[in-house]
């Protein structure tokens, strides 16, 4: 099988180097494998190629596409930075703060980080400039802090993770993500502060009564100490509507939005985009409608917005996102195919066994073998799109972080906030060439700039790498994953052997 080996990685390095496109190279380069093993390669492919796409679970991508231009044409970016400028735009370097925060949020309604550059990069990046910030300094920040919305839940990427883990459950993904989206956005606010202190920028001021932000803050205080309340069993709020039990966080999400709708006018105009989030998410966690399902709400719902709504889609330009969506579906689904077919073939020529071989003989340390796992990613997302790279090393460093007792579902997540650190670099960061033509500058001119926030997103990956905690406490605590499935993680306290199980003893 050595020849195999060989002919698969040289053939796609050629035909990287002669530019030939992604998906036609991982395919191109699994048919040379196959036919140098004497099959009839163009049936044995196709058939792979065939079964890669034909999942139920894919049928999630072209609706969260959709969704997305839905929302990004919809007007619904706009919407949100108003909201995130109230939040903390009076802060130093504030419009920093709201371009990052409002793509979290954007992200955490449409799933795509090229969505949010454009759309949240369409409008504050001229308006930082407008307002004295450094032009590579907008562009950098907006680039970056785009890739969040690629970890905070819904997230294709997650999806295709999913199908190609095997048996990874898309909602422990997407409740996974949270935090590590979020630890993320922070470092990324973290670098501009540090950068925004250093060139004196300054915070806008925001015109509102005093009162405002101190009844919304109390709210919000008294929202969170009640979920730890529930959480600790003092207090037991909530009701069910059939089978379907409304915890207490609806309860509290419904009496501070009130609350804030009423002190906020920014707010009330973001308050129906907000929603999707907890329509989504909290339609899958609560077993109302699978993720599939979901993606199809999604668009429901975002259209009657764009739509309807807000009336900032013509009926006329529907056919027009149509067309994006199913250009942008079809590159996806191929990109699918050909990494299902390279897959087959890797499996057939057992590389999966020899790189986990190798790297478990390299050193039996957890934190040894993750680093060097992460500096591989880092390298491959400088010259891969994250679809293939997800396909195609998934099944080849899986096996190697479950024999050192890392959970699937937390080495999805780093995986992914690896790759997103590529969506920034050259010569493939998609993110960055976006960034740099929304924001009418060249990469030479940003890249120096872009340094610190690479720092800042290599440092949030080391924290999600070494604390399991990050991608599985979220889940467990939603009954996505059960405690015992996590509690033997490395870097983890097990618990002894003696002690029963605490799901078994309730």
């Amino acid at each position: 099988m050595g020849s195999v080996t060989v002919i698969l990685v040289v053939a796609f390095i050629l035909l990287l180097v002669m530019d030939v496109p992604i998906a036609v190279a991982i395919a191109l380069a699994s048919f040379f494998a196959v036919m140098a093993e004497g099959f009839n390669a163009p049936v044995a492919l196709a058939l792979k190629m065939a079964n890669g796409v034909n999942s139920f679970a894919l049928l999630a991508i072209p609706f969260f596409i959709l969704s997305g231009y839905l929302m990004g044409k919809g007007g619904l970016a706009r919407r949100l930075i108003d909201f995130a400028s109230v939040l903390v735009g009076a802060l130093p370097g504030g419009l920093g703060y709201v371009n990052t925060l409002t793509c979290m949020l954007f992200g955490s309604i449409s799933g795509s980080a090229a969505a949010a550059v454009s759309s949240v990069g369409g409008f504050m990046i001229p308006e930082m400039n407008r307002k004295g910030y450094g032009r590579e300094f907008n562009v950098s920040i907006t680039t970056t802090a785009a890739t969040t919305g690629l970890l905070i839940p819904p997230s294709n990427v997650m999806i295709v993770y999913s199908v190609a883990a095997g048996s990874v459950s898309i909602a422990a993904m997407f409740m996974a993500g949270v935090l590590p989206g979020i630890i993320t956005g922070l470092f990324i606010m973290l670098a501009g502060a540090i950068i925004s202190t250093i060139r004196g920028y300054r915070g806008e001021s925001i015109d509102m009564p005093k009162w405002k932000p101190l009844v919304a803050a109390g709210i919000l205080i008294g929202m969170i100490l009640s979920c730890v309340v529930t959480k600790l069993g003092w207090l037991d709020l909530g009701f069910r509507i059939g089978a379907v039990k409304i915890s207490n966080l609806v309860i509290w999400f419904i009496v501070w939005s009130v609350a804030c709708c009423a002190c906020f006018e920014m707010f009330r105009r973001a308050y129906t985009t907000l929603l999707l989030i907890v329509v989504v998410i909290g339609g899958i966690l609560g077993g109302i409608f699978t993720a599939t399902e979901a993606a199809a709400i999604a668009v429901v719902y975002s259209f009657i917005l764009s739509v309807v709504v807000y009336r900032e889609i013509k009926m006329k330009e529907l056919p027009e996102l149509l067309l994006h969506t199913g250009i942008t579906t079809a590159i996806v689904m191929l990109l699918i195919g050909a990494s299902s077919g390279m897959s087959w073939i890797m499996t057939m020529a057992n590389i999966p066994q020899t790189v986990s071989a190798s790297l478990l003989g390299m050193s039996d340390n957890p934190i040894v073998i993750l680093l060097t796992i992460n500096v591989l990613l880092l390298f491959v997302g400088t010259f891969m799109d994250m679809t293939p790279a997800i396909l195609i090393f998934t099944p080849i460093f899986l096996p190697v972080v479950t024999a050192l007792g890392m959970h699937p579902v937390h080495f999805g997540i780093m995986m992914i906030a690896n790759l997103c650190i590529g969506l920034c670099t050259p010569p493939v960061g998609t993110c960055l060439f976006i960034g740099c033509g929304v924001g009418n500058t060249t990469i030479a001119k940003v890249t120096k700039t872009m340094l610190p926030f690479f720092g800042s997103m290599v440092a949030a990956l080391l924290v999600i790498t070494y604390v399991p905690a990050t991608s599985l406490w979220l889940p467990v605590q939603s009954k996505q994953l059960k405690q015992s499935e996590v509690d033997k993680a490395f870097f983890m306290n097990a618990p002894d052997d003696d002690k029963p199980d605490e799901a078994e003893s309730k």
